[in-house]
């Protein structure tokens, strides 16, 4: 083994952040992304059977979903699908300010992703509020009237078709604000992590695992905003 050699594997050995049970530092991210790819195609196939199960019923109770669609607020929703392109961005340079060593710029970017995510949950707390408020919530108090069509045609509408659409729309805008929740606290971590100079261009895998999930949580709202918001939106 020449000088050279011997003196990149002993650095790469010797990195404060390997641990005792992988070789080099190559080898923990590889394994860690394998980690994090593993655990997020469980993530989709568990939000995969809430969509089968939005598909199936919005095809047996069409115009009641339909109708249903109408009571949430389209501007508040296209806002927060908004937010969120705008945080993968932003995850997306938090990723290359860890890849440049900037360490500044890694933490502004993971605090504004942070901010921007707390926004998106401000906002479905509002709507959340308001479902409160006109009894859209399933349960002893939901009530639901007939709506009206463009044409002002009067749309008959069965308040449980409509109850179970907004109770899968609380379970699956709830389980994605969950998720919302966990990627706020945990890039909060990491945002005080970055301060403290714990990565750099040599290790910043932690940062680029968070940033696949904080995109698969945006991905999920792509999907959900049309299939629960813009049901019929035209004549």
């Amino acid at each position: 083994m020449s000088d050279s050699h011997a003196t990149a594997v002993d650095t790469a050995e010797s990195h404060p952040q390997l641990r005792h049970h992988f070789a080099n530092m190559e080898q923990q991210k590889n394994t860690a992304s394998l980690g994090m790819w593993l655990f997020l195609v469980t993530e989709i196939m568990f939000f995969g059977g809430l969509f089968c199960a939005y598909l199936i019923y919005r095809l047996m109770h069409f115009n009641a979903f339909a109708a249903a669609s109408q009571q949430l607020d389209i501007k508040w929703g296209a806002f927060n699908t908004a937010v969120l392109l705008v945080s993968s961005v932003t995850v997306v340079l938090a990723v290359r300010a860890a890849q440049d060593g900037n360490r500044k710029q890694l933490v502004g970017y993971l605090v504004i992703t942070v901010l921007l995510g707390l926004t998106f949950l401000g906002v479905k707390a509002i709507e959340y509020k308001e479902k409160f408020e006109k009894h859209h919530v399933p349960g002893p108090t939901f009530a639901f009237t007939n709506t009206f069509d463009d044409n002002g045609k009067q749309i008959p509408v069965n308040p449980k078709e409509a109850e179970l659409f907004f109770s899968l729309y609380f379970a699956m805008t709830g389980m994605h604000a969950l998720h919302m929740i966990i990627g706020c606290g945990l890039f909060s971590v990491l945002a005080v992590l970055a301060w403290k100079g714990h990565y750099s261009p040599g290790y910043y895998t932690p940062i680029e695992n968070a940033g696949l999930y904080w995109h698969l949580v945006d991905i999920i709202w792509i999907y959900l905003f049309p299939l629960l918001y813009l049901i019929s939106r035209h004549s």
